[in-house]
């Protein structure tokens, strides 16, 4: 394993942007960048030895410090997802919190983690790499209760395995929800209309129609949510008009109740065309499954290629949206002076 960081630019305050590239035995690596603790790619060769990024990663990286940017790839807090008005109660005191989607907060408010500068430490060890990245987020950031302290963790190994672990803890009681944001294409490029997904829920959040949950946990018999088998993307798009909230997304863009709890495997997608397998393990009761949509920009990603529909497909494991303000779904209280840590991985692999 070996590790290499090269400055790819500067933030507005002069800071050093750096990527750090992990390299395994096989000529396989993870990139990452100390903005926004963003993964800009796992690269992984194929059938000829060509690396392929299995990440969408923008061309510039201009393209991170905007506010419609897609969250490609970034560490997304303090809390990830949406909350209803931006606003939650916390041991009787209501808090606003910075608007960025209409009425709703989406993913931290409008300059959340991912528009922000981390610091970052490296190692280099036998069969695994880690970068360890760092931030303080300021009582009062965005409308959030106490300083948080977040470390972002970042391992990479020679079986083509990254983790991400997450720690945190705070000088006041707060809300968290931490993800990443990545968009994966097994195929290295194109569409991923005919990736097969597979989720291991059997219900999903129900949502209104600006995907602020209603509560209710729904079976996902019956519907286009269900994806407790192997199902190719397009045939999953192709029932849109069996199903009003569907319909009206476009696609997933869904919280799945995840079966089980503890450290397990959430989802799997594979590429038929590629041969590529993609699990998805994680201790969070949720992943949240974006089809990819609404990405549509001319030539944003690396080589000149265009960001279009579901070029990537986005799991985010996390805690439900508006869980802040959901009596039945698991809470996202951090307590003052306790830790959270959270664990996701991303094993690649042929099939």
């Amino acid at each position: 394993m070996s590790i290499q960081i090269q400055k790819i630019g500067e933030d507005i305050y002069g800071h050093s942007i750096d990527q750090i590239k992990m390299t395994n035995a096989s000529g396989a690596s993870a990139v990452i960048m100390n903005f926004g603790a963003t993964l800009l790619g796992v690269y992984l060769p194929d059938e000829n030895g060509n690396l392929q990024n299995m990440c969408l990663r923008f061309d510039d990286i201009k393209n991170y410090d905007a506010p419609k940017n897609g969250y490609l790839g970034a560490t997304v807090g303090r809390y990830g997802n949406r909350i209803k008005n931006g606003r939650f109660s916390l041991n009787g005191k209501e808090y606003q919190i910075s608007q960025n989607e209409g009425e709703n907060t989406l993913h931290g408010g409008k300059l959340g983690f991912n528009r922000r500068w981390w610091s970052y430490e490296y190692n280099e060890g036998k069969g695994v790499d880690a970068v360890n990245l760092h931030y303080m987020s300021h009582d009062g950031e965005e409308g959030f209760p106490g300083n948080l302290d977040v470390q972002v963790v970042y391992l990479f190994t020679d079986n083509n395995e990254l983790q991400i672990n997450y720690i945190a803890s705070c000088d006041k009681d707060t809300v968290i929800n931490l993800t990443n944001h990545s968009y994966f294409n097994l195929a290295g490029g194109g569409d991923t209309l005919s990736h097969e997904i597979k989720i291991y829920a059997d219900r999903y959040v129900e949502t209104t129609a600006d995907l602020i949950p209603t509560g209710n946990l729904i079976d996902v018999s019956g519907t286009p949510y269900d994806l407790r088998n192997f199902t190719p993307l397009k045939h999953s798009l192709s029932l849109a008009d069996s199903h009003e909230g569907f319909k009206n997304a476009r696609g997933f863009d869904t919280s799945y109740h995840l079966n089980g709890s503890g450290y397990r495997l959430a989802a799997e997608i594979k590429c038929p065309s590629s041969k590529r397998l993609m699990q998805v393990y994680t201790d969070q009761p949720a992943v949240q499954f974006y089809s990819g949509q609404g990405l549509n920009r001319k030539a944003a990603l690396e080589n000149g290629r265009d960001l279009i529909p579901h070029a990537g497909l986005a799991f985010e494991t996390q805690h439900h949206p508006d869980s802040p303000n959901q009596e039945n779904f698991p809470t996202t209280v951090l307590k003052k002076g306790e830790v959270f840590s959270s664990t996701t991985s991303y094993k690649f692999s042929s099939f």
